[in-house]
């Protein structure tokens, strides 16, 4: 194994015959774990993430300590110089097969995790983009109540100061969409992909708003509409099991994305927002929310761990060009706002909340789906932290013959994120 994995190696290694690498430099916060000639077989066959992914997913490689501090090398690495670097590259790959030919491990491709994603037909049709979302939501619920916790909200919170409980956070980040939004009572909200409903009850209740929320999940949907009913509010919100497409009831005096766009997809971006701006009313208001990439970094690739077991057809587009797309389709930009640091936190959050129930996690998930989160969360921290990837809510309106109904400050909404959230305003009372 050593002449894969050469002394100097940050991180301890221990194989399946009980031999150890690196870690010379004293203490390491984890160890990789080889568990079989497995894990070589697959990083030989699929070199890079994707295979270093289904490893670790099928259990072949395990981390014994901290994930962040593992996946963190390519920072610590990174600063050590231009020469440092994870990726095996061609003379580590040579090596890589060598020793894997030494340790019996080299025969034919294993068979990928289950949990894989393969899907099939032409990218962002209907029909795939509703296989896509039930890869990944359709899990299990009781997964996703142990990683988000009671709030049930699957985006990036906004929290006043580090400290702030992630359930008061997400409460908050909802607040500070709906006072973008300008809500007021007996309007109607459009929630495109709006997940276990957490935003549409907040707007029914605090807002005195008629929502129609919708989502191709079928159990996002089931719980939506039972939790609608356990807070008494199935006169004011509609869930429905709708691709956004063929919405069609508009007019809509707010339209909020949270979370959704990414599965749009760069060769749709001026449809999307063409049949949004349509079922907006004049002077409407608009607010994308998505997770984005920064200018000339490459969207990501087929062979990707996030691509074959996240998001697959996931697609996340460079701030400036979702502004141009929103103004090119009629849509009036009026404000962009970056909540990066704030997914950082939202996502050590969710991490914390998967490691304090992973027993629970797996048993109602089955053992791969944890596996996969705390890969995925803790590396997700990791590039929000280092800005390679980032965060925006960009509102807009559909202005009319010049007016726009926009406020001439930000100050109606600029307390919204703090937590100091009416219980029940008095408005929303005689709505």
């Amino acid at each position: 194994m050593r002449a894969l994995f050469p002394q100097g190696t940050p991180v301890p290694i221990r194989c399946w015959d009980g031999s150890v690498v690196g870690g010379e430099r004293g203490p390491a916060p984890a160890v990789l774990h080889l568990r079989s000639p497995d894990a070589l077989r697959r990083i030989v066959w699929s070199p890079g993430e994707l295979g270093l992914g289904r490893a670790y997913v099928a259990g072949d490689l395990d981390v014994e300590g901290d994930m962040f501090a593992v996946l963190g090398l390519r920072e610590a690495l990174g600063s050590a110089g231009r020469g440092a670097r994870l990726a095996l590259g061609p003379r580590g790959w040579a090596r890589a097969v060598a020793a894997a030919v030494r340790a019996g491990a080299l025969g034919p491709p294993l068979a990928p995790p289950e949990a894989e994603a393969r899907l099939r037909g032409r990218r962002h049709t209907p029909g795939r983009d509703a296989a896509a979302i039930a890869h990944h939501y359709d899990a299990s619920n009781d997964f996703y109540r142990l990683l988000l916790g009671p709030s049930m909200t699957y985006s990036c919170a906004f929290f006043a100061d580090p400290g702030t409980d992630l359930d008061r956070a997400q409460e908050a980040k909802h607040e500070l969409v709906c006072a973008k939004l300008g809500l007021q009572p007996g309007q109607r909200l459009l929630d495109v992909g709006c997940g276990w409903g957490s935003l549409a009850i907040h707007a029914a209740r605090r807002h005195g708003v008629q929502v129609v929320a919708v989502t191709l999940s079928a159990d996002q949907a089931e719980l939506a509409r039972r939790r609608v009913e356990e807070a008494e509010l199935a006169d004011r919100v509609a869930i429905r099991r709708q691709d956004y497409r063929d919405v069609d009831d508009g007019p809509f005096d707010a339209i909020a994305s949270v979370g959704m766009f990414e599965h749009v997809g760069l060769a749709r971006l001026g449809l999307y927002f063409e049949h949004l701006r349509d079922l907006l009313a004049p002077s409407g208001r608009l607010l994308n929310h998505a997770i984005s990439r920064p200018s000339g970094q490459v969207r990501p690739q087929p062979r990707s761990f996030g691509e074959r077991y996240v998001f697959p057809d996931g697609e996340l587009q460079e701030v400036g060009r979702v502004v141009s797309a929103m103004q090119d389709r009629g849509l009036e930009v009026r404000d962009v706002e970056s909540l990066r640091e704030h997914y950082a936190l939202t996502l050590r959050a969710w991490t914390a909340n998967l490691e304090a129930h992973w027993e629970r996690a797996a048993a109602v998930a089955g053992p791969a789906r944890p596996r996969i989160w705390r890969l995925y969360l803790a590396a997700s921290a990791l590039n929000f932290e280092a800005g390679r990837t980032s965060v925006h809510q960009v509102l807009a309106v559909r202005p009319e013959g010049g007016r726009s109904g926009m406020p001439l400050t930000r100050r109606s909404w600029l307390g919204a994120g703090t937590g100091a959230v009416d219980p029940e305003p008095s408005a929303v009372a005689g709505a």
